[in-house]
């Protein structure tokens, strides 16, 4: 089994693992528990993680508040600074996003128009990408908050952050942007794109799923609205006892990501551009969807001529890899196109024929060759099929 779905989660790295086992047996305090030495050693393990996490992005330790994951942390950045505005009297009522962001964004944005928000959704251009120029239009309206996503989660483009960042403060908006696809992934530095908030997810940088964060700047302060009431952990953004072994968990994911990030990038986007060259070269008409350039290593989102993606899965077993048609279910279970490729601009019947491949850092050179090899196979029509990459192995 080749697994290339590294954009749906990405396996625990052992490393990860073996850091956090100890604090769910013989370390097992409760770090709220600081009367005593165990609750104490927990709550240092609490604090040199989240220490890790602000240097992954660039920020202080203090501006890190830990979450279920991103969508948690989604939720908690849009709904809880339009609500604690809202209870000021604040006068912004408008909040702007992509029609490409992920649907925990989508849907949170949708919630607040039944609160009296103006939910504002930008189209993106046939490349993924926001014109500046059409933030800027929005903006003449004075907006409360801009979300936007700094790495496509089908696709892979990457916005211009530090652009649409200036444009979004120039305007007195706040900016809160869905990094879950980027840290560990690409560099980030929460001043140079001049976010307030910022989401995060374990499982998306080789961690454990279950735990995830969110930047909440000190200077100047973003102030939120908690989605609980509870003990007040989490400077009262998110109560609840603290999962110390998954915390420890996602800081050791983040020191590995910012030791290794860089030689690990460089390696996926050789990775990348040789898995490309072979399906080009070798399917005619393939099409890749999103930017050429400005992507993430790891990411191909392509789209099959003739064959639904559906079929070549199906011909390909021993590849682990996501149909971007599987977005959208409906009441009857018919499976949907993709919300992200038909907001570029892919027919319903194209969206159906696209893949997204994900590698990512436990991918191989020979994984590489032996997807493309099956993947060629499996997209031929007329029914023709792959082998498994073991009896590839075996035939080279």
């Amino acid at each position: 089994m080749i697994y290339l779905d590294n954009h749906a989660t990405t396996p625990c790295d052992p490393r990860v693992v073996a850091a956090m086992l100890p604090w769910f047996t013989e370390r097992f305090g409760n770090a709220g528990s600081v009367e005593h030495a165990p609750g104490r050693a927990a709550a240092e393990a609490v604090e040199e993680a989240r220490a890790q996490v602000a240097r992954l992005i660039g920020a202080a330790a203090s501006e890190i508040v830990f979450t279920s994951g991103a969508t948690e942390s989604n939720n908690l950045a849009i709904k809880g600074a339009a609500r604690f505005a809202q209870s000021m009297g604040h006068g912004r009522r408008r909040i702007v996003t992509l029609a490409t962001e992920h649907h925990a964004v989508l849907d949170c944005v949708a919630d607040l128009a039944g609160e009296g928000l103006e939910p504002v959704i930008l189209a993106v251009g046939r490349d993924g990408l926001l014109d500046p120029g059409v933030l800027s239009r929005a903006l003449e309206v004075p907006t409360l908050l801009v979300s936007i996503m700094a790495v496509n989660n089908e696709i892979g483009v990457t916005q211009d952050l530090p652009e649409l960042g200036a444009l979004v403060k120039a305007a007195g908006a706040a900016f809160h942007v869905d990094a879950a696809q980027a840290a560990g992934r690409m560099p980030l530095d929460v001043g140079a794109i001049g976010a307030d908030l910022v989401s995060l997810s374990g499982h998306k940088m080789y961690g454990p799923k279950g735990i995830g964060a969110l930047f909440v700047r000190r200077r100047p302060r973003m102030r939120l609205a908690p989605l609980f009431s509870g003990g007040g952990q989490e400077r009262g953004l998110r109560p609840g006892t603290l999962p110390v072994p998954l915390i420890v968990a996602m800081g050791e994911a983040a020191r590995l990501a910012f030791a290794e990030g860089t030689a690990e990038t460089a390696r996926l986007r050789l990775q990348t551009a040789r898995l490309w060259e072979r399906l080009s070269s070798q399917r005619p008409g393939l099409m890749l969807n999103g930017h050429p350039v400005r992507r993430v290593a790891g990411n191909l989102n392509l789209t099959f001529p003739e064959v639904p993606a559906s079929a070549i899965l199906a011909a390909a077993p021993d590849l682990c890899l996501s149909t971007s048609s599987a977005c959208t279910t409906g009441p009857e279970g018919e499976v949907g196109p993709s919300h992200v490729l038909t907001a570029i601009g892919l027919p319903a019947e194209a969206a159906r024929r696209s893949l997204r491949i994900g590698l990512g850092r436990f991918t191989s050179d020979q994984d590489v060759e032996d997807a493309a090899t099956a993947l060629v196979a499996a997209s031929q029509p007329h029914g023709s099929s792959a082998a498994s990459p073991d009896k590839q192995r075996q035939r080279t």
